[in-house]
């Protein structure tokens, strides 16, 4: 009963290390555009001082993945397989009481690019 006790163990032990290894370490790729890609390859040839001249889209089911420098670098796009969902975006003006949101809008004004603190009433 005590070897089955430890064979139990073991393997719920195996499957806690293989599910935090595939939710952390897992890792899909994320189509960029040329534009980022372009940008991208311009940093790596700053920060490694590469000289090469040219560089080519590295593309996965037709959309771009990432870029492949002449030097022989590599980089692909790559993003966990689970990720955070957005955080949900609060109205500000449903936050932002009556009387001081009037004097808010009183004071901005948009035509001139201005903006007036608001006067407080002691």
């Amino acid at each position: 009963m005590l070897e089955l006790e430890i064979f139990a163990f073991a393997i719920w032990t195996f499957f806690l290390v293989y599910a935090t290894w595939y939710f952390t370490s897992a890792k899909c790729s994320t189509p960029i555009t040329t534009e980022e890609a372009k940008i991208l390859w311009k940093i790596h040839r700053r920060d490694s001082g590469c000289r090469s001249k040219k560089w080519r889209e590295m593309t996965r089911h037709g959309k771009i993945v990432g870029f492949e420098c002449s030097c022989g670098y590599k980089h692909v796009q790559r993003r966990p397989i689970i990720v955070n969902l957005p955080s949900v975006q609060i109205d500000q003006q449903a936050c932002v009481p009556d009387e001081i949101r009037s004097q808010q809008s009183a004071s901005l004004t948009l035509d001139s690019e201005t903006y007036v603190a608001p006067t407080h009433a002691d």
